[in-house]
């Protein structure tokens, strides 16, 4: 009998906190360029060829014109958000919200793809770069989407990190303080009356980071 995180089967119209870390829990953002990198794949599949023009977001410069393209073809705009992420020196976690039943199997395979080849040839290194396929939990209450964005938001604090400062992570569109057209924390938002109330929530300690893991042990884990 397979376990429970060999299954493969999405459903649409559904929430999913994706996840993964390197193989033997390995580095796999050394610098900032790795992590803008990484990024750069997420921001060209989920921007529109018209958005990309008009904002400043994408460093052209991140990606070759191919893997542009490539990953661009895909067309998942309007077909999978992202709703919030973190990526920390080892691993990463993305809280997708997917309109179509492949999109996250066909955005993760360009992502993690990409992102490999271009990790392995800059740091000189072969073989593979995560520890097997991702994971993902379909998170099934709307009730918890709020709680799983704040275990991805409080990662930081595991290495030291102040979570409210940290660059790799949405916590800073969750709270105004940025905007980005590939990021939509609204459907979380809308669970909260104003930023101020998502800023206590963070805050608050009733939810610890070893209760939102229990919950999400308990979530169907898929692979």
């Amino acid at each position: 009998m397979p376990s429970r995180n060999t299954l493969k089967r999405f459903e649409p119209e559904s929430m999913y906190h994706v996840y993964n870390r390197g193989v033997d829990k390995r580095i796999i953002f050394v610098d900032e360029k790795d992590y803008a990198v990484f990024l750069s794949f997420l921001k060209y599949a989920l921007l529109t060829d018209e958005s990309h023009k008009a904002t400043d977001e994408v460093d052209a410069n991140d990606l070759s014109s191919s893997e542009r393209f490539n990953i661009r073809r895909e067309g998942f705009k309007d077909k999978i958000q992202l709703v919030a992420y973190c990526l920390m020196p080892n691993h990463f976690h993305l809280l997708f919200f997917q309109d179509d039943f492949d999109a996250i199997t066909r955005l993760m395979r360009s992502v993690a793809t990409g992102y490999s080849v271009y990790f392995n040839k800059r740091h000189k290194r072969t073989g593979p770069l995560y520890e097997g396929r991702y994971k993902a939990s379909k998170i099934n209450s709307q009730e918890y989407w709020g709680h799983i964005s704040r275990y991805i938001h409080l990662n930081p604090q595991d290495i030291g990190r102040d979570y409210k400062k940290y660059e790799f992570s949405s916590y800073k569109n969750y709270v105004g303080q940025r905007k980005s057209e590939w990021v939509n924390p609204a459907l979380v938002m809308d669970g909260f009356n104003n930023v101020e109330e998502y800023i206590k929530f963070m805050q608050d300690n009733e939810q610890s980071h070893k209760e939102i893991k229990r919950l999400l042990a308990n979530s169907k884990e898929l692979e």
